[in-house]
């Protein structure tokens, strides 16, 4: 990377620790999450996550390029939005409303809606996705019976995604907690007995939590909390008896893939990157199920 116009050539002081980009004499261990120019106390301005050096805030470049927007971003390029939780309040209002549906119409509406791999056959016979209702793969994700479980996952997504929505925009949020969510979907459905109903969010929430991850790591965070909790779930996920736990695993990996798209993608190339990311997530997902369908077929 080039050395940006103004930043310091060498470090403010013996061990190394680089200088203010403003003020070279003053070392900092702070950089700004867009140009990442060192940026000191005086310089640095409080962003939707870290901090911003007051070019970037301003102009929203601040490295020499034509400016790409007229106010501030969030560090993966997405728009400040006055309410960074409202997609998250959106999923959660979503998914409880699918819960009161499911309490006040029974099994009739979750046999029509949980992932289901293949036809089952007795006196409430249903097709999956085998037979063509890949939409099953959506619908589930948004499928819960018991309190304890859309409780457990309403918590989590309370926690973990505003944080996130403020980091990535609301765009790039909502196709992170898809795609996490179908990556857990297609996992299921490739590797779990194809008569053996599943449902719930969980599959996306294991994706924010992946996600988290690769985004403290991105911003130099204390990785420990984060990782003690994915370590915790982990441990839930194959000692508790009733969970699917492909959906975890799937969710898991296709939401840190995404995130790790989103926050590490070249600001040139920003958006060809993060779209590039999100299609080839989606293309594995179809993979997957093409392939399990295929499978199931012969």
């Amino acid at each position: 990377m080039d050395q940006a116009p103004g930043s310091p050539g060498t470090p403010a002081d013996a061990g190394g620790t680089p200088g203010c980009y403003r003020h070279p004499d003053r070392a900092t261990g702070i950089s700004c999450t867009r140009c990442e120019r060192p940026i000191c106390p005086e310089c640095m301005v409080s962003a939707s996550v870290g901090f911003q050096c007051p070019e970037c805030v301003q102009t929203g470049s601040g490295t020499g390029h034509a400016a790409y927007a007229t106010r501030p971003r969030t560090i993966a390029g997405g728009t400040i939005a006055q309410d960074p939780s409202l997609v998250t309040k959106v999923l959660i209002v979503i998914n409880v409303a699918v819960w009161i549906a499911v309490l006040a119409l029974g099994d009739a509406f979750v046999r029509d809606f949980v992932l289901l791999g293949q036809w089952v056959p007795g006196p409430f016979a249903t097709e999956g996705v085998a037979e063509g209702q890949w939409y099953r793969l959506v619908t589930a994700m948004f499928l819960h019976q018991q309190i304890m479980h859309i409780a457990f996952n309403m918590l989590s997504l309370w926690w973990l995604g505003p944080p996130l929505e403020a980091a990535l925009g609301r765009v790039r949020f909502i196709a992170l907690y898809l795609l996490s969510g179908l990556g857990g979907s297609a996992l299921t459905y490739y590797l779990e007995v194809p008569a053996q109903p599943s449902l719930g969010a969980s599959g996306a929430i294991f994706g924010l939590l992946g996600a988290t991850a690769v985004l403290m790591r991105r911003m130099k965070y204390d990785m420990r909390p984060v990782l003690v909790l994915l370590a915790l779930n982990l441990v839930f996920t194959f000692t508790w008896a009733n969970i699917a736990w492909q959906a975890h695993i799937g969710g898991l990996v296709v939401g840190a893939a995404v995130a790790y798209g989103m926050v590490h993608a070249p600001r040139e190339h920003r958006a060809l990157v993060q779209r590039g990311t999100c299609l080839v997530a989606l293309l594995a997902v179809v993979a997957l199920v093409w392939v399990r369908t295929l499978q199931l077929a012969g």
